[in-house]
């Protein structure tokens, strides 16, 4: 550590945000950036090096410029702040740390971009079932990736079992060409993609060839007890509701899962058949469920997609208040 803290004069209602109940979040930030944070009074103190210190520095000031506009300042919040302080840090992180995210593996580190995203990030740590909901570019499918190449990596689990319903393929997937993987995969492409971006493509070649990494149509889960697993349910809201019950019900002995969707964009022939608002409706109360929802202002892919998701939100909104 440096041998001169860096002092940061702040008002007192910033150093109670930044020290939490506790001093939970001061906690937070120095197990992110291995630092020493201190409240002597007037402000806060930060012990580390040179680079640790500047990180550290960045996350703490956002959370004062929160708690000065008179914001809550949450634990997500904190998350949040590391987040953006690492990514603006540049370093070398790809084996992450103590601190690190759940889903921090070796191509780089994965950190919450909102709030929300935070939170979800904590469900999926602490629920043996997560749901994310919520509109394109949110993140929900990716970091429930992040989240389950983390645990597969570290050892936490065995395999990492995703599984999406092949709803344009319908009966007909059977007579695709090729076998089980080539027949699913073309439906599976945006999960592959977050994989290779998280792992890297020579890691998820080999982890597909030992069977760490599974892929399957949601039919292909009857009859199966999944232990000692990851398993992502994606695409969920074009799950039946007797497909999600069967999904549900496939978990074994140290297995966790994560099931994402958009409730508003089903592309079954019987809407009303959906299963995901329905698991969520009657499961969102029930011990060692969590559930999370995003809107469109969590979305993170170019500023655009939140505008037109906004628009086609309000749109919605319009038609339900006429009906």
């Amino acid at each position: 550590m440096s041998q001169k803290p860096e002092f940061l004069p702040l008002s007192d209602e910033a150093v109670r945000a930044v020290s939490g109940a506790g001093g939970r979040h001061a906690a937070l930030i120095e197990d992110a950036f291995k630092v020493l944070v201190e409240t002597p009074g007037g402000g806060v103190s930060i012990s580390g090096d040179l680079r640790s210190r500047g990180a550290a520095k960045r996350a703490i000031l956002a959370l004062a410029d929160r708690a000065d506009a008179g914001e809550e300042v949450a634990d997500a919040d904190v998350r949040v702040a590391i987040g953006e302080a690492r990514s603006g840090d540049g370093g070398d992180r790809e084996r992450g740390g103590k601190g690190a995210p759940s889903g921090g593996a070796r191509r780089g580190l994965v950190s919450p971009k909102t709030a929300t995203q935070a939170r979800y990030m904590e469900m999926l740590g602490r629920y043996d079932v997560t749901f994310g909901l919520g509109p394109a570019g949110t993140g929900k499918t990716f970091l429930a990736v992040a989240h389950g190449a983390g645990m597969l990596l570290r050892g936490d689990v065995d395999r990492l079992i995703i599984t999406r319903p092949a709803v344009e393929a319908g009966e007909k997937l059977g007579f695709l060409p090729g076998d089980l993987t080539e027949k699913v995969d073309p439906y599976m492409a945006p999960v592959w993609e977050s994989l290779t971006q998280i792992i890297g493509t020579e890691q998820l070649r080999r982890r597909r060839d030992k069977g760490e990494i599974e892929v399957a149509p949601i039919a292909f889960m009857r009859g199966r007890t999944l232990s000692h697993a990851y398993v992502i349910v994606d695409e969920a809201q074009n799950t039946s509701r007797l497909q999600m019950k069967m999904v549900l019900t496939r978990l074994g002995e140290g297995s966790r899962m994560a099931v994402t969707g958009d409730p508003s964009q089903i592309d079954l022939l019987n809407p009303a058949d959906s299963g995901l608002a329905h698991a969520v409706a009657i499961l969102e109360d029930v011990e060692g469920v969590g559930v999370t929802r995003f809107s469109a202002a969590d979305v993170v892919r170019h500023p655009m997609v939140a505008r037109i998701v906004k628009a086609y939100d309000d749109d919605a909104a319009k038609r339900a208040g006429k009906a």
